[in-house]
């Protein structure tokens, strides 16, 4: 890899590490400030909001000029949107800027790996990305739930600057002022990033004619074979992995008597399966076999089924002795399954990644297409959680969620596999017409 590839790696593991422990601070500020349960799952929802609402003018801004340098600014738009969640403006309109920022810096963040790297590598690339925005992932939320704990937080508490009232007097305000300086670090590391030399022709600045290209842009990927495929699934894989970051703190809270920073935790047990599942799938799948995964999307759902019988009683309070430590047996099992879990969903969702964006950029470039495809995924991300919240408004038990949510993924992603099979069968059929006129 070239050394460029290291300094993007190390910007997004920094500011992937601060998005993840500010929800889980977001969180907390909600609690704190008694807002109903059904508007938790709305902080995911209003901070993906603007992948949706300025997916035609991100890509453009990102091909605009040079991604290093636009990186740099959107990681300053997510220090400002945790400035104002500590001055007091409302947790979903705070985090709603934090989301502007991602969205702005998502298309540059992917679309530089397509002008830096060679077809051939970008698996093997989005292995690395994947596996460390995971890792980010989990130390993250492992992060947000230890800086909110009452003792880590009661410790930042007593620090304070002297002869200078900062107005920091809770633990999700503390944890906030903790999480800037992460952000802060990613922002400096982006200046590090080289230029690739790559320049894109003129784009025009007219919102009318952004909006046409960008329906262009989206038809033609879309329309092409490979690219709905791979379009598809991760569209899937984004919303069913951000609904299923809430639906485990709620089952954690129902089903393990878990409260919020200990719920953080298992949402890190499933990031790390991912991070194995997606480093997995960098070493052991090619470009040119990406489509064989699709399978363990299925898979993935009948797992996620399995999790609504769990019942932490059926353990009868087993205790495993593993010699320097001892384990009650349901957290055993618990994290076992949740692993695998994640091991399913990053080692299919990493090769549709890789695809995609060779895709993309054949098609299309690499700002425009990444754009496409954060429209595409935060529009699941958005209808996925809408959903979550009515279901949770509706009083619904989160075994049934569960349920309803597991099926649901068994049911699109087998949609997906047979629409691959009808692809592929047009394609061959195609092929032998054209041998024929030979």
């Amino acid at each position: 890899m070239k050394p460029g590839f290291y300094s993007i790696m190390a910007a997004q593991f920094f500011s992937s590490l601060a998005d993840n422990a500010l929800l889980i601070a977001a969180i907390s500020l909600l609690v704190q400030i008694q807002s109903p349960e059904w508007m938790t799952p709305l902080l995911k929802l209003f901070f993906v909001l603007s992948y949706v609402l300025l997916a035609a003018y991100v890509g453009a801004f990102a091909d605009s000029r040079p991604k290093g340098r636009v990186m740099f600014l959107t990681n300053s738009i997510k220090v400002v949107g945790c400035l104002t969640m500590l001055v007091g403006l409302h947790p979903l309109f705070a985090y709603a800027i934090v989301g502007f920022g991602a969205a702005a810096y998502s298309p540059a963040k992917y679309g530089i790996l397509t002008e830096l790297l060679p077809p051939e590598k970008l698996v093997a690339a989005n292995g690395w990305i994947e596996g460390l925005t995971v890792c980010s992932i989990i130390l993250g939320t492992v992060l947000g739930g230890l800086l909110i704990s009452p003792k880590i937080a009661q410790t930042l508490l007593l620090l304070d600057l002297p002869l200078v009232d900062t107005h920091i007097d809770t633990p999700p305000e503390a944890a906030i002022s903790i999480i800037v300086g992460f952000y802060l670090i990613a922002a400096l590391i982006n200046l590090r990033i080289p230029e690739t030399g790559v320049v894109y022709g003129v784009t025009s600045k007219n919102p009318i004619t952004l909006i046409k290209d960008f329906s262009h842009n989206f038809m033609t990927l879309w329309n092409d074979r490979l690219g709905q495929i791979s379009l598809a699934v991760t569209t899937l894989f984004w919303g069913i992995g951000a609904t299923l970051q809430f639906i485990i703190l709620k089952w954690a809270e129902s089903t393990l008597d878990m409260d919020l920073s200990q719920g953080a935790i298992l949402q890190a047990i499933v990031a790390f399966g991912v991070a194995g599942g997606a480093m997995w799938a960098a070493a052991r799948v090619p470009l040119k076999n990406s489509l064989v995964v699709l399978k363990y999307g299925v898979i993935m759902g009948f797992l996620v089924i399995t999790l609504a019988a769990f019942q932490k009683e059926q353990f009868a309070d087993v205790v495993l002795n593993f010699g320097f430590m001892k384990i009650d047996a349901y957290l055993v099992f618990t994290y076992i399954f949740l692993i695998t879990i994640g091991w399913m969903s990053g080692y299919f969702v990493v090769p549709m990644n890789a695809l995609l964006q060779h895709r993309g950029h054949v098609l299309l470039s690499a700002g425009h297409s990444i754009a496409i495809q954060n429209f595409n995924e935060n529009l699941s991300v958005l209808f996925m959680l809408g959903i979550y919240a009515l279901l949770i408004s509706l009083n619904l038990p989160v075994q049934v969620v569960i349920l309803l949510f597991g099926c649901f993924v068994i049911v699109t992603m087998a949609l997906v596999i047979y629409r691959h099979q009808c692809n592929q069968k047009e394609y061959d059929s195609l092929y032998m017409i054209g041998e024929e006129k030979h």
